[in-house]
C-alpha cells in the first residue's frame, strides 16, 4: 500500500501543479485580453472625440462664413446708394463689423487648421483669405475709388467657391475618419 500512497500523492501533486499552472496561464491570458480590449475601447473613444471636434470646427467655420456673407450683402446694398455723408458713416460702421467678423472667421479657420486634416485646414485658410478682397474694396470705396463697388461685387464668386471647396474637403475628411 505504500507504493500506491506515493503514486497517489505524486498524481495529486502533478494534478494540483497542473491546475495552478493552468489557472496562472488563464489569468495571464484574461489580463492580456482585458488590457487589449481596454486599449481598443480607448482608441475608439479618442477617434470618436476627434471626429466630433473636427465636425464642430467645420460647422463653426461654415456658420461664420454665412454670417460674413450676410454682412457682405448688407455692405453691397449700402455701396449701391448714392454717395453721401450718411452712406460714408454707415460704410464705416459696416467696415468695423467686417473687421470683427473677420476675427471670428480667422479663429474658426485656425481651429480647423488645428483639428485637421491637412486638406481641410488648407481649404479653411483659403476660405479665410477670400475675405480680404471685400475689405480692400470697401476701403477703396471709402477713400473715393470709383471701382470699389465693382471690386466688392467681383469678390463674391471666389468667396462662395472657396466655401464650396472647404465643404467638399471637410466632407471628405469627415467621411474618411
Amino acid at each position: 500500500m505504500g507504493d500506491s500512497t506515493v503514486w497517489t500523492s505524486a498524481i495529486a501533486a502533478v494534478t494540483g501543479g497542473t491546475a495552478v499552472l493552468a489557472s496562472w496561464v488563464t489569468s495571464r491570458g484574461s489580463t492580456r485580453a482585458a488590457r487589449i480590449q481596454a486599449e481598443t475601447a480607448a482608441r475608439s473613444q479618442r477617434a470618436e472625440r476627434l471626429r466630433e471636434s473636427r465636425r464642430t470646427a467645420y460647422l463653426d467655420l461654415i456658420e461664420q462664413t454665412h454670417r460674413m456673407g450676410e454682412l457682405f450683402w448688407e455692405i453691397s446694398t449700402v455701396l449701391r446708394l448714392p454717395h453721401s455723408e450718411a452712406r460714408t458713416s454707415t460704410l464705416g460702421e459696416l467696415r468695423d463689423r467686417e473687421v470683427a467678423e473677420y476675427a471670428k472667421i480667422r479663429r474658426c479657420a485656425r481651429v480647423v487648421e488645428l483639428e485637421g486634416p491637412h486638406s481641410a485646414a488648407t481649404a479653411a485658410l483659403a476660405l479665410q483669405k477670400t475675405t480680404r478682397p471685400f475689405y480692400a474694396a470697401l476701403s477703396a470705396d471709402l477713400t473715393g475709388d470709383p471701382g470699389g463697388q465693382d471690386a466688392f461685387d467681383d469678390a463674391y464668386r471666389p468667396f462662395w467657391r472657396a466655401l464650396e471647396e472647404f465643404v467638399d474637403a471637410a466632407r471628405d475628411a469627415h467621411q474618411s475618419d
